[in-house]
């Protein structure tokens, strides 16, 4: 067969030999733009080996950002649904187990998360004075075992401090305000707080004036003092707002008159201040965060209000008798008091059994009282053999009665705890 009608051997692509004339090469290019030359590339050895390549993590190893879950086979999600049903009281123990869940725990999420769903917990603090010392302290309820917890000391200038407001903020902070200071015996500007999401105490901005024996309340979620001395003699007419939002205090209008309170409550949007004015004598004011003002008020409410007190449901409600077990509301339509709930089973008239506060728990009312026992009732539901009284806490001292008989003789029947303020922490 002629050798040209032969049949071009197929090139193997593979080897690339490029024996192709190159005249015929530039042709081919001209037609084929697209198309380049094969030329065999220099490959050099590398001196290092290769890398194996890595496996591909799990999703769920993947979802954390490369760190281990939360929960073992599940994700974070689910991991997380499941710990925010953990009892509040195991949350101590939940921090220990990692670093992952100290941080979960230590964040805003976590608390968030779990009061969006109505899976929080309300716990009761009292902060007392008491014991051989006479120091301040304070202690921890937990309704759902009903026994106090001692809690770790509070900060130092308020160990021997008197005379310092105390309010809740955001639900879950604490804030111990001014008061007498320990080393010089005047009044302080301090403000520090408690976190029970962190489980830790903080500085907060320091008021604009110093005080003591204040009134304070939480209104707007905005904290507001007024009223108090100053430790130099003579009352202050002064008052001020903090608001977390801007961390900063800020006046607000002065009081009519200047005072010292000695009970104090928010009630209808405007805060009620009762206490002794410059004469000594029993001065009563209300202030209106809309208009930015005090008012005298001489209405019935103030003139049978007494101290402790708390509001529910939009009612104010007042301890009728000294052990607190006897309470009376106040009757807007009427202009007076009328007793709404009676236990029946009185403590007593001692300095220990006396009402030491009275606050709103899991939407019923608690006394509180110096011997550390709780009552708890549902005024909501009605009067009568419908309201039921609940026992949270008994006495923190059991004392026999040969005991608490031989201490009365010998002159030391007194309340070992005096509480100064209790108030409920969300979790």
């Amino acid at each position: 067969m002629d050798a040209r009608n032969r049949t071009a051997p197929v090139v193997d692509t593979s080897s690339c030999l490029c024996r192709v004339d190159r005249s015929a090469a530039a042709a081919a290019a001209r037609r084929l733009p697209v198309s380049k030359a094969c030329v065999q590339p220099s490959l050099r050895a590398s001196i290092h080996p290769l890398k194996p390549k890595a496996s591909p993590r799990p999703a769920a190893d993947r979802s954390s950002g490369g760190q281990c879950p939360l929960l073992p086979g599940l994700p974070d999600d689910l991991a997380i649904a499941c710990l925010i049903r953990v009892p509040r009281a195991d949350h101590c123990k939940l921090r220990l187990v990692c670093r992952r869940w100290r941080r979960l725990l230590a964040g805003n999420y976590f608390y968030g998360l779990r009061r969006r769903l109505g899976l929080a917990e309300q716990w009761l603090y009292a902060v007392k004075r008491g014991g051989k010392d006479g120091r301040v302290s304070w202690d921890v309820l937990d309704p759902s075992r009903g026994a106090w917890r001692a809690l770790p000391p509070v900060p130092r200038e308020y160990a021997d401090a008197d005379g310092f407001g105390c309010a809740v903020l955001g639900g879950c902070h604490l804030y111990l305000v001014g008061g007498t200071d320990p080393r010089g015996g005047g009044a302080m500007r301090r403000v520090v707080f408690y976190s029970a999401r962190s489980n830790r105490w903080h500085r907060a901005p320091d008021m604009l004036r110093r005080r003591q024996c204040f009134g304070a309340c939480v209104m707007g979620n905005r904290l507001y003092v007024a009223g108090g001395e100053s430790g130099g003699g003579g009352g202050l007419r002064s008052a001020e707002v903090f608001d977390p939002a801007k961390n900063r205090w800020s006046f607000v209008a002065e009081m009519a008159a200047a005072m010292v309170p000695f009970v104090s409550a928010v009630h209808g949007g405007r805060w009620y201040v009762k206490g002794l004015g410059a004469q000594q004598e029993v001065v009563s004011q209300a202030y209106s965060p809309e208009t930015d003002s005090w008012t005298v008020v001489l209405d019935g409410m103030v003139t049978g209000w007494r101290s402790p007190s708390a509001c529910l449901d939009g009612r104010i409600y007042a301890a009728d008798c000294k052990d607190g077990c006897r309470l009376r509301s106040y009757d807007e339509a009427a202009d007076a008091w009328t007793t709404c709930a009676d236990s029946k089973q009185h403590q007593g008239s001692s300095q220990a059994a006396e009402a030491a506060a009275i606050v709103a728990l899991h939407g019923r009312l608690c006394v509180v009282r110096n011997d550390m026992s709780v009552s708890a009732v549902d005024v909501a539901a009605g009067e009568g053999s419908q309201q039921s009284w609940e026992t949270l806490a008994g006495k923190a001292h059991a004392k026999s009665f040969v005991t608490g008989l031989l201490s009365n003789l010998a002159g030391r029947g007194r309340a070992k705890n005096h509480i100064l303020h209790c108030q409920v922490l969300e979790a």
